[in-house]
């Protein structure tokens, strides 16, 4: 269920910084043509540390009446609170989530045993299967493989997403994780090779901006296709850098105003993109054949 191109969808705003949930249908719909297999609301790409619960909550209904079942729709619900994860965790279940994202704890990074116990208790209470999601760049904690493995056991624990780039995490996990866990890649720039080490697919950012071609890197990745894979994915390859030259989503939403599907807004503390770098994404899309 949880496997291909996986957008971490940009959280479209206004000018002045509201939901513009009329773009909101507009871009579902676009990925649902151009062959996304899953939806992330809310994760980091969505801006989540400063989308309040009441948006992420009409976010996640819209998205699932849109989907309307044909792909799955994963609603970002960690934060660095167990018991405020766990009530977020239901009410996104109840707004129709088919699964929850749930990142590592930030800022107050626990240890190991501490990352086990949170995700136990998240999963424990948690009505849908949950997603562990490892981000250390931006968290400051990195859940081990090991620890992975234990929580793997868990019958609502069913995939994780790890952002750690290359190959060898990939490896281990799969070593130590076997089928209890579908590995999804969380960095663009080595998803490819993460999937053809037995990774299942990739919450992308790229696939904000290039939706059929991340869904045709990850088909064939997946089909054992390595070459296919490998010729489908060079056009990106500038894309995927150039969408991390300042903090994600900053370059992404810059690139989905261009293209038409959304507005300019975003939310403080993030600022919109630097003239500079704008040179730097556009040329990148136009590698892609998007600009």
């Amino acid at each position: 269920m949880y496997s291909g191109s996986i957008v971490a969808i940009v959280t479209p705003m206004t000018e002045t910084g509201e939901v513009d949930y009329a773009a909101w249908e507009r871009l579902l719909g676009w990925h649902l043509a151009e062959g996304t297999d899953g939806i992330v609301v809310c994760g980091t790409t969505g801006e989540s540390p400063t989308v309040t619960l009441v948006e992420a909550l009409e976010l996640t209904r819209r998205a699932v009446a849109r989907v309307a079942g044909r792909i799955p729709v994963i609603a970002g619900s960690g934060t660095n609170d167990t018991a405020g994860s766990i009530e977020r965790t239901r009410a996104l279940a109840a707004a129709g989530a088919d699964a929850v994202l749930v990142v590592t704890p930030y800022y107050n990074r626990p240890t190991q045993e501490g990352l086990y116990q949170h995700f136990m208790a998240i999963a424990d209470d948690s009505p849908v299967p949950v997603i562990l999601y490892n981000v250390p760049g931006r968290t400051g904690v990195d859940l081990l493989p090991e620890t992975a493995a234990r929580l793997g056991k868990h019958p609502r624990i069913v995939a994780f997403k790890e952002a750690v780039a290359g190959v060898d995490r990939v490896r281990a996990l799969r070593s130590l994780c076997g089928e209890d866990l579908d590995l999804l890649s969380g960095d663009d720039s080595t998803a490819l090779d993460a999937m053809l080490a037995g990774a299942r697919g990739v919450i992308s950012v790229t696939a904000n901006v290039c939706p059929a071609a991340m869904s045709a890197v990850c088909a064939a990745a997946l089909a054992g296709d390595a070459e296919a894979a490998r010729a489908a994915d060079a056009p990106l390859r500038a894309l995927h850098s150039a969408l991390s030259i300042e903090p994600n989503p900053i370059p992404a939403k810059w690139a989905v105003c261009r293209l038409g599907l959304a507005g300019t807004g975003i939310r403080l503390p993030l600022t919109p993109l630097t003239v500079a770098a704008q040179v730097a994404v556009l040329a990148a899309m136009s590698a892609a054949g998007v600009a």
